[in-house]
């Protein structure tokens, strides 16, 4: 059998950790002890400052000296082959200072390098097993190759086809593939329905039977789809919306009203959910009601649009301010 290659993976991965220690501001006055910690880190004796700064960190400090130990901490841990001694430090910057940017940053990185040494050994321990093949068929689905990820499904199903979720995950990647054939989209409900034998309680595969019977006009199974969903999952929002779009096209108006107000409910601001409820009012006669839902999804409409359009001038101006300026 082939060597599996770790390099499948680097698609999925951000570039590996490179902390640069930041020129910084004079720290508010500390101990001389926490003092000493971070001079030992921050001129290159991580070896001697971890213990110390993983000690250190728990104690009662100035926020701006926490943070300094935390940074300082990571980069020793995730420089000097400690990696898991990064995790305490990933906690303080995560609990302590959740909306900084620096933490943040230093996080994303100390989380993509523990992503790599994981995926490593996985490879190296287990190169033949089904968890081998379902890390690179993700591999795949993130560069949108889709045929290459079901056939890596495919083979998980093959070593063991009542494993829960690889149906579903197969059935999904072939469901995304531009334009599916009618023998795809043939073998995607196949693959949904072994799902719900492996694992009746899965709502989400209920929910992708009922958008696909919808798109083929069964409007009876959708309904019978969309409604198991949401019995399993009272909080699956697009189930309630694909149940009541179901039955307000088969003009059940008045069974249409409980799940569109349902959705309403988790997803206040969709013009979609104003939208068709505006419709099932609108059939049973309530005009009123109708109107307002109608005026509420046109405020929605509204609203989301401006989003995008706050969105994409944020976008433009980022854009123009990381160019160079020209001499």
């Amino acid at each position: 059998m082939a060597r599996v290659s770790w390099l499948l993976f680097l698609p999925l991965l951000l570039p590996a950790i490179a902390f640069a220690q930041n020129a910084r501001k004079t720290p508010p006055a500390s101990s001389p002890e926490a003092q000493r910690v971070l001079n030992l880190a921050e001129s290159g004796h991580c070896n001697e400052a971890l213990p110390a700064l993983k000690k250190s960190i728990h104690q009662p400090l100035d926020r701006d000296i926490k943070k300094r130990m935390a940074l300082d901490g990571l980069h020793c841990a995730m420089t000097h082959n400690q990696p898991y001694e990064s995790l305490d430090f990933l906690q303080v910057l995560s609990r302590d200072f959740p909306n900084d940017p620096e933490a943040l940053y230093a996080a994303t990185h100390a989380y993509s390098d523990l992503s790599v040494r994981a995926s490593s050994d996985l490879l190296r321990e287990a190169p033949f097993s089904y968890q081998v093949h379902e890390l690179k068929a993700e591999a795949l689905e993130s560069q949108e190759k889709w045929e290459q990820a079901a056939a890596e499904y495919r083979k998980i199903l093959e070593m063991n086809p009542m494993l829960p979720g690889i149906h579903a995950r197969l059935g999904r990647a072939l469901l995304s593939m531009p334009q599916p054939s009618p023998e795809v989209i043939a073998e995607v409900k196949k693959n949904f329905e072994q799902e719900l034998e492996i694992d009746p309680g899965n709502a989400s595969a209920e929910y992708v039977l009922g958008d696909l019977a919808k798109d083929e006009g069964d409007l009876a199974a959708a309904i019978r789809h969309f409604s198991r969903a949401t019995r399993l999952d009272s909080s699956f929002s697009d189930a309630y919306l694909g149940l009541g779009i179901a039955l307000v096209a088969d003009k059940q108006f008045a069974e249409a009203i409980p799940p569109l107000q349902a959705y309403e409910k988790l997803a206040p601001d969709s013009p979609s959910g104003h939208y068709q409820l505006a419709l099932a009012y609108a059939g049973v006669g309530r005009k009123e009601d109708a109107n307002r839902e109608a005026a509420l999804q046109r405020q929605s409409a509204e609203s989301l649009e401006q989003e995008k359009r706050r969105v994409q001038l944020g976008m433009q101006q980022g854009s123009q301010t990381a160019e160079p300026q020209s001499k």
